[in-house]
């Protein structure tokens, strides 16, 4: 089965290759721009994007939304997490959100088969670090440390972090179904 996912992110890519790819199933990126909506709910952003990269494209695909939700901020940047570290960046992020209360990085995926959308989602509970740490070529991962962790995603190797990560959780979801559908 070969499934396509929008993304032009390499290291989205990279990870959800290393998840998802199976015997059975095989990722093709696919970078089309879609105009995103800007919401703080990341399940309207992804059926949106969905609904309108299927429209464009005719064939079955699925894209994603990560961000992160910090309780003592109204669960924001959310969906808008993207706004704020462009805004921001590492340094001032941290120096903004760390010790807000309540952190939670989640991924919320949706698949399209051109009759029904699915979504499946991913939730890892943690913290924003006082100083980023480790490489911060991928977003935010330099500034969150899960629950229970001593190292921010972007300080751990990669199998270590496509082992617990909210996109992880998302994917083996996404892949139930998918064999349970499909396979």
């Amino acid at each position: 089965m070969e499934l396509v996912f929008l993304s032009a992110n390499e290291n989205k890519l990279a990870e959800v290759k290393a998840i998802l790819e199976s015997e059975t199933i095989h990722v093709l990126a696919h970078a089309l721009k879609i105009d995103e909506i800007q919401s703080d709910s990341m399940e309207k952003i992804v059926k949106d994007k969905v609904k309108k990269a299927y429209a464009q494209l005719k064939r079955p695909l699925f894209v994603e939304q990560t961000g992160l939700l910090i309780s003592d901020f109204g669960n924001l940047p959310g969906g808008l997490t993207q706004i704020f570290w462009d805004a921001l960046q590492a340094d001032e992020f941290c120096e903004y959100f760390h010790g807000k209360g309540e952190v939670r990085a989640e991924t919320v995926l949706a698949y399209c088969d051109g009759k029904r959308i699915y979504l499946f989602s991913g939730s890892v509970k943690g913290i924003v670090v006082p100083e980023p740490r480790g490489d911060r070529s991928f977003q935010w991962d330099c500034v969150f440390q899960p629950e229970r962790e001593k190292q921010t995603f972007a300080e751990m190797p990669p199998e270590k972090k496509n082992k617990i990560s909210m996109r992880r959780k998302a994917l083996d979801q996404f892949h139930q179904f998918l064999e349970q559908q499909y396979v």
